[in-house]
């Protein structure tokens, strides 16, 4: 119980209103590479719908969504985008990646694409499996700068936003930058 003999709050994802680089501070710090992905050399899109969690006055996750065109196999649609995926450090552990990206996932569910992609770095490849996502094995082009097209060098993950619906086989470009 806490001092006021309640018990604590449960976290709970909100839709936040805008998501600014001092509130990714705010949950990772301030370092150079906080999503360990500069190596990559890519240019990445802002998301565009924003969902975290806070810890008293404190933001201490943060997933965010953007719809984006793709062709899969050949065939033009739109997915929607997960990105700056994010928990604080000092929180990893206790389930917050998974209430974040559940509620941007609820969301995404109202926008249209049947799918949701991402992409990480290795080592987060198993959470995001518990979380129900599928890597993609086929190569995955995504456009940069000057109208580069370039192998996403990550590991690219889908998961579907409907029961009834299964990710079609054949190569993936996404049509912008990687968000």
């Amino acid at each position: 119980m806490s001092e006021n003999n309640r018990p604590p709050v449960a976290p709970t994802a909100v839709r936040l209103p805008r998501y600014t680089k001092s509130e990714q501070d705010e949950i990772l710090g301030d370092g150079d590479d906080p999503f360990g992905v500069a190596a990559t050399g890519l240019t990445w899109l802002p998301k565009e719908e924003h969902f975290g969690i806070r810890h008293g006055d404190r933001l201490v996750a943060h997933a965010g969504l953007l719809r984006l065109p793709v062709a899969i196999g050949g065939v033009e649609t739109e997915v929607v985008g997960v990105g700056g995926v994010a928990v604080a450090p000092d929180l990893q552990g206790q389930g917050l990646a998974r209430l974040v990206v559940t509620a941007a996932l609820d969301h995404a569910r109202t926008m249209g694409p049947q799918h949701a992609l991402l992409f990480c770095r290795a080592p987060l490849v198993r959470l995001y499996q518990r979380l129900g996502w599928h890597p993609v094995d086929e190569d995955v082009l995504v456009e940069q700068p000057e109208g580069r097209l370039v192998t996403m060098p990550l590991r690219t993950m889908v998961t579907p936003l409907r029961d009834d619906v299964y990710w079609p086989s054949g190569s993936l470009r996404l049509f912008s930058f990687p968000m």
